[in-house]
């Protein structure tokens, strides 16, 4: 079972659960904040609509298509 840290909060979670699943598993499962101050969750759940862009480890990724893993930093705010 990885541990990642989201938003400075260590979350275990269980292997190939997706960093969009953790979002809503550990926090309020949004995933940014838009250029007018909403927050935004991830959407289509398949990399289309690009709402559920975070940061993980410095880069900007999409939750809904990458796995969390062991040690991964996730910041859903920049």
């Amino acid at each position: 079972m990885p541990e990642l840290m989201l938003d400075g909060h260590a979350l275990r979670v269980a292997d190939g659960t997706s960093v969009a699943a953790a979002l809503a598993l550990g926090g309020n499962g949004c995933s940014r904040t838009s250029v007018s101050g909403q927050r935004r969750a991830p959407l289509c759940g398949m990399g289309i609509c690009q709402e559920c862009r975070v940061t993980i480890d410095g880069r900007r990724r999409l939750a809904c298509q990458t796995l969390c893993r062991d040690g991964m930093q996730v910041e859903t705010h920049p």
